[in-house]
């Protein structure tokens, strides 16, 4: 049996971090995921997806993205059930994060929200200036020194 569940969209608040009795970490968050469609006004909707993620990966989670973050995850759909304060038994459905991946450079998801988070993607390497910007030199390669 296969239960998967991949996902890339935008946080819609801050992910919310807290500890258990047992002195785990847990975090719980809303992924907006773009819809692939338009409707009849030409506008595109979007799905709003409840996750939770433990552990360490909870808090780097919680240290390194901020609302409106671009991420991807993969994990797994989970439903479980609770009675509320009122005796009514309330159902969940959401996505149990195995694992997640910034997609956004530092400097874009600063200027976004600049609100003291951090984002240290490995994703996005090409953050240095060009060296070669601006030197007006040309390179001279002759055709044999290409490896195509």
């Amino acid at each position: 049996m296969i239960n998967r569940v991949v996902l890339t969209g935008r946080l819609t608040r801050n992910p919310e971090l807290k500890t258990t009795q047992s002195e785990l970490s847990v975090a719980s968050f809303t992924l907006a995921v773009n819809k692939q469609f338009t409707d009849a006004n030409g506008n595109r909707g979007a799905d709003f997806i409840n996750c939770v993620i433990w552990r360490k990966s909870a808090e780097n989670l919680c240290k390194f993205t901020h609302k409106g973050s671009l991420i991807g995850i993969d994990g797994r759909l989970q439903t479980r059930s609770y009675d509320n304060n009122n005796g009514q038994k309330v159902f969940v459905t959401e996505v149990v994060v195995d694992s997640f991946s910034l997609l956004e450079p530092k400097n874009e998801s600063q200027s976004s929200n600049n609100n003291g988070y951090s984002n240290n993607s490995s994703a996005n390497t090409a953050t240095e200036p060009d060296p070669f910007a601006g030197s007006g030199d040309t390179v001279d390669i002759s055709d044999d020194d290409l490896p195509f």
